[in-house]
């Protein structure tokens, strides 16, 4: 890589991240769509954080290796991270096609398997990319600028179905079959992501290594998966100590999302719209079916705000940002705790008061926002720039290991000891949990700021 990095416009930067618009399409239906999915197929409430286990799994699989791989590519037509974008763009946009036309529990799980898997393959390298082509002054725009993008993603993507329903698709169908407004909504996301993608590595380009007979012969060195194993682990016993702390604060911020993305519609369809989704044979059961579809709908729309939030809150930090710096530690404890009174507000509403949701999501928004960025650009300026892309897969093993947790029972044995099992107490635990997440900020050195 070259030492000195050359400063780039916004629309080289915009440019650059705008494949993360595509890929939180796909994040946005698969958090919004897949436990309602799950329900509709015959999953029970209990049985979604361990259907949702595919998502985590792939990940902590997935994102070190990709990190490795791509630290060692390099094609003069290619670069360095783009055959790994295209690559999971072309695989999740199949997954994401196929998602909706799932017969069985069994067929949505796997789906969810190959689709996580892929997302995960074009996202890492993202990460990487901002930190390989940005200087260090530049970096918190970067991110920032990534924020927005998949603000904007979460927001269009969240209200698909209900977009779609709006244009004249079917949002009710028979018991266990998904309804038209999942179908068209998914295959808009399939579009979105590959044409993203396409914008990314076509307008992006990447700079050689420096000294490329060098980086052939550490390539041909580390050649193998055992080499490439041993490397992986020796570069998480060896990660900095800032990237520790930090994963402390991205452990209880990943669980509190993982929490909402699980048991959002199911929690917030039978306590704030009082419409669960009914069992089949149950009386009045299409009067009820629909009333869940349209409840689902709803919960999908108001989460779709959180995207927006993030998004504006994310747009404010990139105007600030590309002139002034900032405390990144303050920030994002601020924002974690914003976050975690929006999850404890969704508790005081009914039926009567459910327009209040997209104000909780809200809150919720400027949390996520932070997420997708502070911790990221803290990171950066602590990493070895050969080593970025094995770094920051590594780092997302914060990500990856509170939502296996979760999914493994975590979630269900916190909601029994302490809430009895009630289901809409899953987002105070959401919520409680982003309140660590903030508190566990006094750990990070404060000469990351």
């Amino acid at each position: 890589m070259p030492q000195e990095q050359k400063r780039l416009s916004f629309w080289q930067i915009w440019n650059m991240s705008f494949g993360f618009l595509g890929i939180q399409f796909g994040f946005a239906l698969q958090g919004g769509n897949m436990s309602r999915i799950f329900q509709t197929l015959g999953a029970s409430p209990e049985e979604l954080p361990g259907l949702w286990i595919a998502a985590p799994l792939t990940g902590l699989l997935v994102q070190p290796i990709i990190g490795y791989w791509s630290d060692r590519t390099w094609s003069p037509k290619w670069g360095r991270r783009r055959p790994y974008f295209m690559i999971g763009a072309i695989l999740s946009s199949a997954a994401l096609f196929i998602m909706p036309h799932s017969s069985a529990l069994w067929m949505a799980a796997g789906l969810l398997w190959v689709l996580d898997a892929s997302i995960n393959i074009s996202m890492e390298p993202f990460r990487a990319l901002v930190a390989d082509k940005l200087p260090e002054d530049q970096r918190n725009f970067g991110f920032v600028l990534q924020t927005l993008i998949i603000g904007i993603g979460t927001w269009v993507a969240s209200n698909l179905p209900w977009i779609v329903t709006q244009l004249g698709a079917k949002n009710e169908a028979p018991a266990g079959e998904i309804p038209d407004s999942v179908f068209y909504s998914f295959a808009v996301g399939a579009a979105v992501f590959l044409i993203t993608i396409i914008v990314t590595v076509w307008t992006t380009d990447e700079e050689p290594p420096e000294d490329l007979a060098a980086f052939d012969k550490a390539k041909a060195e580390s050649a193998g998966i055992l080499a490439g194993a041993k490397e992986i682990l020796g570069s998480i016993a060896g990660m900095p100590k800032v990237m520790l702390q930090l994963g402390v604060v991205q452990f209880f911020s990943w669980f509190a999302f993982f929490t909402m993305w699980s048991f959002a519609t199911p929690a917030l369809t039978e306590h704030v719209f009082a419409s669960p989704n009914p069992e089949a044979g149950v009386v009045n059961f299409e009067a009820a079916n629909v009333a869940f579809n349209e409840a689902a709908n709803a919960v999908s729309s108001a989460m779709g705000v959180y995207g927006l939030s993030s998004m504006a809150f994310a747009l404010l930090l990139a105007f600030y940002t590309s002139r002034y710096s900032i405390n990144r530690r303050l920030v994002h404890g601020v924002s974690l705790a914003i976050g975690g009174l929006g999850f404890a507000w969704m508790l005081q509403l009914n039926p009567d008061s459910a327009a209040q949701l997209k104000w909780c999501f809200a809150c919720i928004g400027v949390a996520w926002g932070s997420i997708l960025s502070m911790p990221y650009a803290m990171l950066s300026s602590s990493v070895p720039k050969d080593q970025m892309g094995i770094y920051m897969g590594i780092f997302n093993m914060f990500i990856v290991i509170p939502q296996i947790l979760a999914a493994l029972g975590g979630i269900n044995w916190l909601n029994g000891v302490f809430f009895d099992g009630n289901i809409a107490f899953t987002m105070m635990i959401a919520g409680l949990s982003l309140a660590a997440g903030a508190l566990s900020l006094v750990l990070v050195d404060r000469s990351v700021h």
